[in-house]
């Protein structure tokens, strides 16, 4: 009797020296996060997303892990924000332009507003997003915006040198690209850009409205001849990265810090790679022999001046919700042009 009482005794200051020397906090506990994106294996942005989510598990030494889920394999582009609202995911990668309306104010981002490269209207973004700070957001963690470069028309077999050349012609559009290539004098045809390489190369459209990237990533440059640089009519499409907000508030302030550091350097860094991918695209197209074609100042203001009622368009949307719409179209425009 004695002895077990010894040993019992022994094995409880036992035990409880080894909870002061190792314990045990719920913090070291690793901590699962789930990442969607529509964005296909193919495309070279896929590895700056799977590069995010290692860097994060590196700076938290291994104390988070992401898993990533491309290609619309956990949540369809379209439902991403909602799927992040109602944590399907943790953190999401959408396109604003997938879902029009829900993001009112926001779409000011998507209008031609000018922009000349992907760097200039993603800095403008988290720019914006950071002076407005967006409603439309508020159901979520924001980590940081980006967006591909200027979408600009490519053409098969005619030359688009002036707004009268796309009189009759059939260009691929989507969302709200759909708007300007009707308002340049073109018949926008919505199709997802997947399908567009063969659209093309069948006559079903005479060309697409794409960032120059495109003629690369998918292969735009092996069915059309002709780029034009149509700045003045140039929009955007924005890609907000989200994180759900329950998710967000459970991390410890540490890992707080760290997954805002990481999506900073991540903005710069895709804002970096939108540039550097469209001047990929075009290298590739003129080893294709492709041909670009740069306007005039004159040309380009009157393209420009065709973009107005969608200013108009804009501004009487946010308006009528109670948004400060003509400020943040002034903002932008303002921002174009001081950071050329």
């Amino acid at each position: 009797m004695v002895r077990r009482f010894v040993i019992g005794s022994m094995l409880a200051i036992f035990f409880f020296f080894s909870y002061l020397c190792f314990p045990v906090h719920a913090a070291d506990a690793v901590i699962k996060l789930s990442y969607a994106s529509y964005v296909p294996p193919s495309h070279k942005i896929h590895k700056i997303h799977e590069d995010f989510c290692k860097e994060i598990e590196k700076r938290t030494s291994g104390r988070v892990k992401i898993t990533y889920y491309p290609a619309e394999t956990l949540v369809q582009g379209p439902w991403t924000y909602d799927g992040v609202v109602k944590g399907i995911a943790d953190i999401g990668h959408c396109t604003a332009g997938q879902t029009r309306g829900q993001f009112p104010l926001l779409e000011v981002l998507d209008l031609p507003l000018g922009q000349t490269s992907g760097y200039q209207i993603a800095k403008l973004g988290n720019v914006f997003i950071d002076k407005f700070k967006p409603k439309e957001l508020d159901e979520v963690h924001f980590l940081f915006s980006s967006t591909p470069g200027p979408f600009i028309i490519h053409t098969s077999k005619k030359p688009v040198n002036k707004l009268e050349d796309l009189k009759g012609l059939k260009i691929r559009a989507a969302g709200p690209t759909e708007g300007v290539v009707r308002a340049l004098g073109a018949t926008p045809v919505a199709m997802p850009v997947q399908e567009t390489y063969d659209a093309v190369q069948k006559g079903v459209v005479d060309g697409v409205l794409l960032p120059t990237e495109a003629l690369l990533n998918y292969r735009i440059a092996e069915v059309t001849t002709y780029t034009t640089y149509n700045y003045g009519a140039a929009c955007g499409s924005l890609s907000i990265y989200i994180m759900n907000k329950k998710k967000w508030d459970a991390l410890p302030p540490d890992i707080q810090k760290t997954l805002t550091q990481v999506a900073q350097e991540h903005a710069e860094i895709e804002a970096k790679f939108w540039n550097s991918i469209d001047k990929e695209g075009e290298e590739f197209a003129l080893k294709k022999g492709h041909k670009f074609i740069s306007v005039s100042k004159e040309e380009t203001a009157r393209w420009a001046e065709r973009m107005k009622p969608a200013y108009d368009q804009y501004v009487n949307n946010t308006k009528a919700k109670g948004l400060p719409g003509t400020e943040a179209l002034q903002f932008c425009k303002e921002y174009i042009q001081k950071n050329p």
